[in-house]
């Protein structure tokens, strides 16, 4: 289906969300030779209306990772937003869907004006799943839920998160990030960590999933997981950066009046 003759005129925002399999892609952000997420929408919107847009995602989610809720806008002269989602869907790949698109104010922006945004890691206990392997990360030890749930404690508030990253780029000077909640919960045979964040340093989840990982195999201690947020850092040995794969973007959540909260914002996650 191509838009590419439909009406034009003055150029509109739309605003599409969008969810993926990162498995095969190396995360979001475009790279030249590269099969990334961003890349692979951009040239489907090309294909579909002839416009070389620019597309801005709310989120650089990592090589690996996954998205339900993922949310990028782009400005076009095509003038039915609507056809957006069937065009796109009929020339995207399987493991990448636009779930919705929709007009936006011009002054919308998928990423400074997102409120918080809310990953989800997942880890199964036990025996290796076929059919979850994709979207979880495994081991075949028990893990002391209670240990986890009174570390995770330590990480909800506002901190300097810089031993949470996995490499902090010259450019970033503030590694002051506010985590709204951080949870972790059983679900049968799996454990769920729930972080819900304004921002993100990058693969600070992972690291924070892995600080919480290795208090439940009793290999740190509940208070380094506060330790790491204070000068004593310095003496406390990082934490393990666990699998992409177990990381998915469920959520990019946003004000009824959405407004720049640029500020919150980080180009690092």
């Amino acid at each position: 289906m191509s838009l590419s003759q439909t009406p034009r005129k003055r150029r509109r925002r739309v605003k599409l969300t969008v969810a993926y399999d990162g498995t095969d892609f190396r995360g979001w952000a475009a790279q030249t030779g590269q099969r990334t997420v961003q890349g692979t929408l951009k040239e489907a919107i090309r294909r579909v209306s002839g416009e070389d847009a620019q597309l801005d995602g709310a989120s650089r989610t990592d090589s690996g990772a996954h998205a339900e809720g993922q949310v990028c806008h782009f400005d076009t002269e095509v003038e039915q937003t609507e056809m957006w989602l069937r065009a796109l869907n009929d020339i995207l790949p399987r493991d990448l869907r636009v779930l919705r698109s929709q007009d936006v104010p011009d002054e919308f922006n998928s990423r400074f004006c997102a409120r918080d945004r809310f990953y989800r890691y997942r880890i199964l206990c036990g025996t290796i799943d076929p059919f979850r392997t994709r979207f979880v990360s495994e081991t075949h030890r028990e893990l002391d839920l209670n240990a986890m749930q009174q570390a995770a404690k330590f990480l909800v508030g506002k901190h300097d998160y810089r031993a949470y990253t996995e490499e902090l780029d010259p450019s970033v000077e503030n590694t002051v990030r506010d985590m709204r909640s951080v949870s972790v919960s059983q679900h049968r045979d799996e454990i769920w960590i729930d972080i819900v964040g304004t921002a993100f340093l990058r693969g600070m989840m992972r690291r924070m999933a892995g600080a919480l990982f290795e208090v439940g195999k009793g290999q740190r201690p509940i208070h380094e997981v506060g330790d790491l947020l204070t000068a004593k850092r310095k003496h406390t040995k990082l934490p393990v950066v666990l699998p992409a794969k177990g990381l998915c973007l469920k959520k990019i959540r946003y004000g009824r009046h959405p407004r720049d909260n640029r500020k919150n914002a980080s180009f690092d996650e």
